[in-house]
């Protein structure tokens, strides 16, 4: 049974005034069903089109196959908005089924979601490597989504019989999609109504200590004392014992000590910015104040159980691993460090004092992995990317900013508001990456974004609300004209 102050909210939710975009009434137009609410996705049918390779030379004029999808059920046709929701660094394999949904239902939307460039199926060569890569890049992913998004709309009139028109359109995305999604407003603030930028992480930044500091601070301290213990714990032990120590977390293909310590660092991260800390810290800290000894054999059913159930591709943290320039379904890992290694860095470096990560994860570290990975001559320009978007000064509008408490990517992203920039956060014990569309916990999918399981639901849909009433004011203020980039209808 729902708590009164949860009940509340979904009725203030319910109650909302509408600026005269929200779905008051059941539709009176259906297009085919392409998914259901009980499945993962809203629709998982591929669809094509033709890429530019190059949006910024004017002789090259190769293309590419990008994927993408569209889920009509919703859309209000003719005249209903369209929201574009933004793949990042990784396969797009669907549409899903988070609070995504509910918003298209809500404002009788129809999604469409462009797979990013080089990722999943959309890669422009058979092989990736390092020079294959030139063209990946957040700017040439931004072009690809304003293309895209004129070629849809041009489609659609086509298919609605009219010569001319746009539909209002609203940009979404979460982590590095939800900086896409903040820099194409930024950018091409005509092509698109407003935009969600859901955990997003709009700074480059190069020694992001930040990011550490965070995870002690949602771990708690006893938590926080006790990954301590073990970290310190496994800088003794590969030491004296290398083998030994990486059998115990069924690492022992990781040749390199620092990826073997980067992958310990990061098995304790994504309960924090996945919305599972319980899940760690509780055995974690019962058993230090058990007093048993964190790497011995009782430990297996503690952290090396719990790293070793989590984190079953191992692989993916292996320089030799990120050098195959193959493709296969396992890809992402190399493209991402590419971007990591040129264009935002986002090093997860330890900080000097009160780490939980060890000390040697550090930016010689991350320099070595990128020269190792790509070669000589690629490195983060950080400076050039934040000079481009602005980093978190980005002079944008209409513009959603969220975050969620415990997450630790929340340091590069956009957490002060403004009057055209509303940013929330959003505060709980389990709200971490993306909790807005994606409840908790973040991972894996929760059906429509389900927040029940979140320890403070009604934090979480008071947020949405707020996403509610901007969306509608400024689709709205799009169709009328009363915002200077408007749209023609």
């Amino acid at each position: 049974m729902k708590s009164p102050l949860l009940l509340a909210a979904s009725l203030l939710v319910l109650s909302t005034v509408s600026y005269g975009f929200l779905e008051t009434r059941a539709l009176a137009h259906r297009h085919r069903l392409t998914g259901t609410t009980a499945g993962k996705f809203l629709t998982s049918e591929e669809l094509w089109f033709s890429q530019i390779l190059d949006h910024f030379s004017p002789y090259d004029h190769r293309k590419f196959q990008q994927r993408y999808y569209e889920f009509l059920d919703y859309f209000r046709a003719p005249s209903g908005p369209i929201f574009l929701k933004i793949c990042g660094e990784g396969p797009c394999t669907g549409i899903s089924n988070d609070y995504l949904g509910v918003l298209a239902k809500k404002f009788g939307a129809a999604v469409v979601s462009l797979e990013h460039r080089y990722y999943g199926k959309s890669s422009p060569f058979k092989s990736l490597e390092t020079k294959n890569l030139r063209y990946l890049s957040s700017k040439q992913a931004l072009f690809d989504l304003a293309v895209f998004r004129q070629h849809y709309q041009d489609s659609l009139n086509a298919k609605l019989n009219r010569t001319s028109g746009e539909n209002p359109w609203f940009i979404f995305g979460v982590s590095y999609a939800g900086a896409l999604s903040a820099w194409f407003r930024l950018k091409f603030p005509h092509l698109t109504c407003g935009s969600l930028a859901s955990s997003a992480v709009v700074l480059a930044v190069y020694n992001f200590t930040e990011f550490d500091q965070q995870i002690g601070v949602s771990a708690g301290p006893e938590c926080k004392a006790a990954l301590q213990e073990v970290t310190s714990l496994v800088d003794q032990g590969l030491a004296s014992n290398t083998k030994a120590v990486k059998s115990l977390f069924g690492a022992t293909e990781l040749k390199v000590d620092g990826d073997f310590l980067y992958f310990l660092a990061d098995a304790a991260v994504m309960a924090f910015q996945y919305g599972s800390p319980d899940e760690l810290c509780n055995p974690l800290v019962q058993a230090k104040k058990d007093g048993e000894d964190l790497l011995n054999i009782e430990w297996q059913a503690v952290y090396a159980k719990y790293v070793n159930e989590k984190f079953s591709s191992v692989e993916t943290y292996d320089q030799e691993y990120l050098k195959v320039t193959a493709i296969t379904e396992n890809s992402a890992d190399r493209l991402w460090w590419f971007q990591v290694c040129s264009e935002v860095a986002y090093f997860q470096v330890a900080p000097a004092n009160d780490s939980i990560r060890s000390s040697r994860v550090d930016t010689r570290y991350h320099l070595d992995l990128c020269k190792n990975v790509f070669g000589e001559g690629v490195y983060p320009e950080v400076d050039m990317t934040n000079i481009y978007y602005g980093g978190t000064k980005i002079a944008g509008s209409k513009i959603v900013f969220t975050n969620g408490s415990q997450d630790p990517w929340r340091h590069a992203s956009k957490q002060i508001s403004s009057s055209t920039m509303p940013s929330y956060l959003i505060t709980c014990h389990n709200c971490g990456h993306g909790t807005d569309m994606r409840g908790c916990p973040q991972s894996p999918l929760c059906l429509e974004g389900n927040a029940q399981n979140c320890t403070s639901p009604e934090v979480v849909q008071k947020v949405r609300q707020k996403i509610i009433e901007h969306m509608d004011l400024w689709l709205s203020e799009c169709v009328s004209g009363d915002s200077r980039n408007h749209m023609t209808m």
